[in-house]
């Protein structure tokens, strides 16, 4: 068995093969935004800073159409490149990256499979040599508004058996024993638990140890025993929507589950509103 669509996703080999490629970018997206790329990147790599180039700096919201466009124009991504993201922590923020840029109509964007925890146990090469890349233009579309999901979506519709609610959280945030994730202390809602039958399913539990893709075998076994199945409307969340972002790439491109939602106002905004109902052990 396959993936339902193999062709969000590139290899090491396949990247290390075609580094200078005119028809190529790579982009780096990881969870401390810029240290990790100072260290050394794969070459030709450029960076995308996740606080600062797809969030916007004020509101709490992901990056407007036209500042996307200008960040791609930036960094030399036209509408004819192939841009292959990729970063630490199991591609965790390099996942954010590819739903926001899905949300917006990108086409040509991939995995790189395994991610910087890959590349480097490989040994394949690395530079700290920032590139030079000439300015495009690049044209977005409008938003996908089916790829997210709002807060007032997801309270009209959580006890919906046709839907269902997948924490991607740590089984400690799920139940409310701890606020934050560990790599965010200090960033936590003012209370803990979950959304009413929401199941929890953590995103990293879909990856290998070094940092690739598990079967859509394994992957199969690991949501549908608990109800996560292709016949209902999915709605993925976390804190902030990254990691969920990671488990919307997994069930809509790896297991093809044709309905899938990422809601990234996630448990900071349903953990913080007054009259919203919780559910803990």
């Amino acid at each position: 068995m396959t993936y339902a669509h193999p062709e969000v996703l590139v290899d090491s080999s396949w990247v290390k093969g075609n580094l200078g490629s005119e028809n190529l970018r790579i982009a780096e997206v990881d969870y401390d935004p810029t240290a990790n790329y100072n260290l050394g990147h794969i070459p030709g790599s450029v960076l995308i800073d996740w606080k600062r180039d797809i969030n916007d700096p004020v509101r709490r919201d992901i990056v407007s159409k036209e500042d996307l466009e200008v960040l791609f124009g930036r960094l030399g991504i036209s509408n004819d490149h192939r841009l292959v993201l990729y970063g630490d922590f199991n591609n965790w923020f390099a996942a954010f990256a590819f739903w926001v840029f899905k949300y917006y109509g990108v086409e040509n964007v991939v995995l790189l499979n395994g991610g910087r925890k890959k590349w480097i146990e490989e040994d394949l090469p690395l530079t700290k040599d920032v590139p030079s890349v000439p300015t495009t233009t690049f044209a977005a579309k409008e938003p996908d508004e089916d790829l997210r999901a709002y807060l007032h979506y997801v309270r009209q519709t959580f006890r919906d058996k046709d839907k269902v609610l997948v924490d991607v959280r740590s089984p400690k945030e799920f139940t409310g024993e701890i606020l934050a994730p560990p790599e965010y202390p200090t960033e936590h809602a003012q209370r803990g638990g979950h959304i009413p039958g929401a199941k929890n399913i953590p995103w990293a539990q879909a990856v290998n140890e070094d940092g690739t893709f598990k079967t859509p075998e394994e992957l199969k076994a690991l949501y549908e025993p608990k109800g996560v199945t292709p016949d209902k409307e999915v709605i993925a969340y976390c804190r902030i929507g990254e990691r969920s972002s990671h488990t919307w790439f997994v069930l809509k491109y790896l297991l093809g589950y044709p309905n899938v939602r990422n809601y990234d106002g996630s448990w900071t905004e349903w953990g913080n509103l007054v009259r919203t109902p919780i559910e803990k052990p």
